[in-house]
């Protein structure tokens, strides 16, 4: 068979792009044998196109982390002129862009914090999280909650509590789930959301004294869960677990591998409740898939601890110079095109777009928000609240279908369980949002359609 080297035309059809995908590339979370990939082309702002001439929103960000949108030219003039100067520099020496990166970083972080430990990305900053946390406390247990995603290497998908940790069980010893505080799921029926908070704080206290305060290092929590529902936090319940970690010693993690660098309107999600965690945890958004880069924000306690002790964390790409300036740039574009303060501002456009649906398709059980963070929640029956499909299971399809609906309108998004995400690029304006959710609307119908013939 003819191989690329051998073909002297540089230049891939679409079809080849295909054929070569589905021959030689394995992908993600996929059976590979009916697989049918978008062959995609140009990507430019909101937007991308097929090798079709097909435009898509992209409202979800990718993966949740195009935070700038496709084809920002500072940023790709500030990699082109890093790869010139220097395309790369172990991890031992200080270069100027990894200097300067890392004082951004703590600039925009929470005032209490000290470093940054810089990683690939997300699950490779959670696991060098955990270890930190093993380091700094010498304990051992770690508690995360059962509808969470941390990544998937082991220690980071035995961190997560959703079901593709299912895969990496049995499991590495130590790691404890808790239940999120899932208002719209729980049968009490609570009278406002710091008596919410109260009982799963109360549960919570309870759990770690049955495994031993004292052998716990760290609780992790997605600061608002992201891929499993965009489930936001009660008022009161994050500075309850700040009261817990504090009152028996452990540290607190936030995971804003998807909410930190303004995906909620604020540069990260732990300063809508003023709560300043012992760890931050972030990738996506830092870079915005311009480059992979992640990272571990530490306390200024935790970061002089190290000073004497060693920080037993290494990666041959730690700090990539490429990303480092790709990191410097995504920052100075947030700043100079006011992209946080967009994204609240958009946000608030978005829950009413988001209400006005839950109100109109009797498919909607709930909708999520905060900033242009958000989820769209599918139930067979609102006044029961079943869930759309059952939990870690749909033999028939269902999302995915749904979700296909939507991208042959142009809405590219994805699903989780009952959920589909609607996470824009901050980047959006007005009549953009508008035209996406009008696509969503439309697309609704089909679902309410479908969910009136199952009550037959």
């Amino acid at each position: 068979m003819e191989t690329l080297q051998q073909n002297k035309d540089t230049h891939m059809s679409a079809d080849d792009v295909k054929k070569y995908d589905k021959e030689y590339n394995m992908h993600s979370w996929s059976a590979q044998r009916d697989l049918d990939p978008l062959v995609i082309t140009k990507a430019e702002g909101i937007y991308f196109w097929d090798s079709n001439g097909k435009k898509y929103f992209d409202m979800s960000s990718q993966l949740v982390n195009l935070n700038i949108g496709h084809g920002n030219r500072k940023v790709i003039e500030a990699i082109k002129k890093q790869a010139d100067k220097m395309p790369f520099m172990g991890p031992a020496y200080a270069v100027d862009v990894r200097a300067k990166l890392a004082g951004k970083v703590i600039e925009k972080a929470p005032p209490n914090m000290g470093k940054v430990f810089f990683t690939l990305g997300g699950a490779d900053a959670n696991e060098n999280a955990i270890k930190i946390a093993k380091m700094f406390t010498g304990r051992f247990k770690i508690f995360s909650r059962y509808r969470s995603y941390h990544g998937a290497s082991f220690g980071a998908a035995n961190l997560s509590g959703e079901p593709r940790r299912y895969i990496c069980e049995p499991g590495i010893p130590g790691f404890v789930k808790f239940f999120d505080p899932y208002v719209y799921r729980e049968k009490i029926k609570f009278r406002n959301e710091e008596e919410a908070s109260g009982f799963y704080l109360s549960k919570l206290r309870e759990q770690l004294i049955y495994e031993g305060t004292d052998n716990v290092a760290a609780i992790f929590v997605e600061t608002v869960t992201g891929s499993n529902g965009v489930i936001i936090p009660p008022d009161g319940y994050l500075k309850g677990i700040r009261k817990l970690c504090d009152e028996f010693g452990i540290l607190m993690v936030c995971d804003e591998v998807m909410t930190g660098w303004g995906r909620t309107g604020k540069w990260f999600a732990c300063n809508n409740w003023d709560v300043e965690p012992d760890m931050i945890t972030f990738a996506k958004g830092v870079t915005c898939g311009y480059v992979p880069l992640g990272g571990v924000i530490v306390s200024k306690k935790i970061a002089e601890y190290f000073d004497d002790n060693a920080l037993m964390c290494g990666l041959t790409y730690n700090a990539h110079p490429l990303a480092c300036a790709a990191g410097c740039a995504t920052i100075e574009v947030y700043d100079e095109e006011n992209l946080i303060e967009n994204s609240k501002n958009m946000g608030i456009l978005l829950g009413k777009y988001l209400e006005k649906i839950k109100k109109d398709h009797i498919s909607v059980g709930d909708v999520r928000y905060i900033g242009l963070f958000s989820a769209v929640e599918f139930v067979k029956d609102r006044e029961t609240r079943e869930p759309l499909v059952p939990y870690s299971k749909d033999p028939e399809g269902i999302m995915p279908s749904i979700v296909a609906m939507l991208k042959e309108k142009g809405f590219s998004t994805y699903s989780h369980e009952s959920c589909i995400m609607i996470a824009p690029p901050l980047i959006i304006k007005k009549d953009e949002l508008e035209a996406a959710m009008s696509i969503l609307d439309e697309v609704l119908y089909s679902v309410d359609k479908y969910v009136k013939e199952l009550k037959k």
